[in-house]
């Protein structure tokens, strides 16, 4: 129970040190990018870790069967496939680009990993490289690395540039 706390306040710490960094740069809304300013992605993502580290450390203690985990050897062997598939993805990015690399990640992680269903599956797989486009690169002007795929970008990039 106290590891928690030592780490939620860590994270507490390594939070205000970004928000402190963060706020030198602008945090709202840039009127000539069109975007968000350099400060803002840092700041509010600091911000939510360190509420949601100030709640785990002032959460009331639990003393149930829940919060008694212990790490057995039966765990390594799916927690190693995962880190080699996160490992995979995070090496294709450069070359085949975020949009291919995450969608076959969470097809694997959701089909074949995660035995769902194939609507399940697929609906995500797809919904996400869309959604994150418009969150990343058209509302917040943050281009993400496309690798080979660039060239399909290009019609987008008329409308939205």
């Amino acid at each position: 129970m106290l590891l928690d706390k030592v780490i939620a306040g860590a994270l507490v710490l390594l939070s205000a040190y970004m928000m402190s960094h963060a706020i030198l740069l602008p945090i709202g809304w840039n009127g000539e990018t069109g975007g968000p300013g350099g400060g803002a992605f840092p700041f509010w993502c600091s911000l939510i870790i360190l509420i949601c580290a100030v709640f785990v450390i002032f959460r009331p203690a639990r003393s149930y069967e829940a919060d008694q985990f212990t790490f057995d050897r039966e765990m390594m062997g799916p927690l190693i496939q995962v880190i080699v598939a996160i490992a995979v993805t995070i090496s294709l990015i450069p070359t085949a680009g975020a949009y291919v690399a995450i969608p076959l990640f969470l097809f694997w992680y959701l089909k074949i990993y995660g035995k769902h269903s194939w609507t399940l599956a697929l609906s995500i797989t797809m919904l996400t490289p869309i959604v994150v486009f418009f969150f990343f690169e058209a509302t917040l002007k943050i281009l993400l690395p496309k690798g080979i795929t660039e060239p399909f970008f290009f019609p987008l990039y008329a409308m939205f540039f």
